[in-house]
Formats: C-alpha cells, sequence, structure tokens
C-alpha cells in the first residue's frame, strides 16, 4: 500500500506530476477523474480540490494541489540515489534561484496562456463568437513569443535540459506544456532546439511509461 494518490486525467495538467513520480521510482497509486463525466465537478472530489482542477497528490494525511506546488513537493521529499536523479538544485544556491524563476514562469506565464488558448470563451460574453476566435489567436501569437523564451533558454543553458545539465522537475513541465502546442500552426517540435529537446524528453523511460499508462497516441509532441 502506497501513501502517495496522483488523481489524474489523460494529458491533462497532472502529466507533469505522473512523469516526477515515475522518475522518482517509488510506489504510487493512480486515480482517474473522469473529466468527460465532470468528476473534477463532483462534491467528491471538490472536497480534495474546491477548484475543481486536476490534479490533486495526496500524500499520506496531506492533500495538496496545484501542478507546480505538487512536482516541487515531490522534487524536495523525494530521496536522491543512484537509480533516480536529485530533482532540484540545492537550496539557496543561484541555480536553485534560477529553477524558481522557471518554475514560476512555467506555470503563471506559459501554462496561463495556453489556458486562455484553450478556453478563450471565458474571457468574452456568451455568443461573442468572434471574440472567441480573436482571443484564441491573440493567445496562440503570445505562445509562440513565450516559446521562444524556451529556445533562448536551451540555447544559453547549453542544454540538454533547461537548466544545463541536470535534469529537474522543469523539464516534464516544459514537455507537458509543449506537447499541448501539437495542433498549433507552428508547436514546439518544429523549433530547431525544442524539437531535439522535445525529441530527448520523449527517450527517457519514465516519460514512456506515462505515455502508455495514460494510453495516449502520436503525436506525443
Amino acid at each position: 500500500m502506497t501513501d502517495k494518490k496522483l488523481f489524474y486525467y489523460p494529458s491533462n495538467a497532472s502529466m507533469a506530476p505522473h512523469i516526477v513520480l515515475e522518475e522518482i521510482g517509488q510506489p504510487f497509486e493512480l486515480v482517474l477523474v473522469d473529466r468527460n463525466h465532470n468528476a473534477h465537478k463532483s462534491a467528491e472530489y471538490l472536497r480534495l480540490n474546491p477548484n475543481g482542477l486536476i490534479p490533486v497528490l495526496v500524500d499520506g494525511d496531506m492533500v495538496l494541489y496545484e501542478t507546480a506546488a505538487i512536482c516541487l513537493h515531490l522534487a524536495d521529499t523525494s530521496p536522491e540515489s543512484e537509480m533516480a536523479p536529485r530533482l532540484a538544485p540545492r537550496l539557496a544556491t543561484q541555480e536553485r534561484a534560477e529553477f524558481y524563476k522557471w518554475l514560476m514562469w512555467l506555470t503563471n506565464t506559459l501554462q496561463s496562456a495556453l489556458i486562455v488558448y484553450f478556453y478563450p470563451e471565458r474571457w468574452v460574453d456568451v455568443g461573442n463568437v468572434a471574440g472567441v476566435d480573436q482571443v484564441r489567436a491573440h493567445a496562440e501569437s503570445k505562445i509562440g513569443t513565450l516559446l521562444e523564451q524556451l529556445e533562448q533558454q536551451l540555447q544559453s543553458s547549453g542544454g540538454p535540459w533547461l537548466l544545463g545539465d541536470e535534469y529537474s522537475i522543469l523539464d516534464p513541465y516544459a514537455f507537458m506544456l509543449c506537447r499541448w502546442t501539437r495542433g498549433f500552426a507552428k508547436p514546439a517540435r518544429e523549433r530547431a532546439l525544442l524539437g531535439e529537446y522535445l525529441q530527448r524528453m520523449l527517450a527517457r523511460p519514465a516519460v514512456q511509461r506515462v505515455l502508455k499508462t495514460e494510453r495516449l497516441t502520436a503525436p506525443f509532441v
């Protein structure tokens, strides 16, 4: 019996912590929250996350939501071993500060813009079809500039990962968000450095296990 339960939905914001859990290699349980039947709005689920959003991590007596918070908690509480890498830089270092910056950027800037793209109707009056199209178009343009920032970070860090040589929870997070652009006119995979980066992510056994478990099909990015 494991103390950790991840409430997830395939290809949702739960993908990043799902990959992190696979990287850690310790037992955990997946609990499907069926969005198709509004299970994320059920009274039972709202007791875990009153916002009705996925994911939620139950770790012992603790209930935690917000994707970035879950990933950071997993990085900070998982023992480093030969089989499982350290997933965040050491505390009180310049590298840790840079790590915080990019984690906040991924969740507050890139992910927020993607939410606008996928749910543009939330920002216009009901029935405003032209407004929906305009909001989506502006969001896609904004996301394009943000993907260029990721390209620049990969170039300046020297890769192969966002922080350089050290793989961290930033990488599953960035992979998940880049995957969400796969239907764009110019998705992340069509950018030179990001395309290579996403292929390196796809080659990781933890990512392959998640894709299989969540029953996802190509194109993966």
